[in-house]
């Protein structure tokens, strides 16, 4: 039965759109209210996106399509943007709403862009892949940072 819940779930959430997997130690899932839950080494793989952390949980609509992934506890990651941006880093809670396309990133967030050569630091991050921006929030502790490598030519 549990192969079968397995099976089904997975199938239904790859067909949203591009492949998706998804790695664990456990898992649980609740048909009636549409919540699956993966716990210990948790790795999901979409196309050329990574999300590792210690806990998912996978909510779908009636229609069995995933609606929001609570990813949780030493988050790592690799995103990309509509327009190829590539981004990676860790968070230790991060929420992802996959018709609108966007990464909520909390706590001891750290947001690289590669292909840029930015960082951004803070406590809270939203990452829109189809638009292509980012905004970020500090904690009253500290504000955020924004790190930018500088290519600076030299005159003759």
């Amino acid at each position: 039965m549990k192969k079968i819940i397995i099976l089904s779930t997975i199938l239904v959430i790859s067909l949203f759109s591009q492949e998706l997997k998804v790695k664990a130690n456990s898992f649980h899932a609740d048909e009636k209210t549409g919540i699956t839950t993966f716990n210990g080494d948790v790795k999901i793989l979409k196309g050329s996106d990574e999300l590792n952390a210690s806990k998912v949980t996978i909510y779908t609509d009636k229609e069995h399509k995933p609606t929001k992934f609570m990813v949780e506890g030493d988050v790592s990651f690799v995103v990309s943007t509509k327009e190829g941006s590539i981004y990676s880093g860790e968070a230790q809670k991060v929420l992802y709403y996959p018709k609108s396309k966007e990464y909520h990133f909390y706590e001891d967030v750290r947001l690289s862009q590669l292909d840029e050569k930015k960082e951004i630091i803070g406590s809270e991050v939203v990452l829109k892949t189809i638009e292509g921006k980012a905004y970020a929030k500090g904690k009253k502790s500290g504000p955020v940072i924004m790190i930018f490598n500088i290519d600076e030519k030299e005159e003759e």
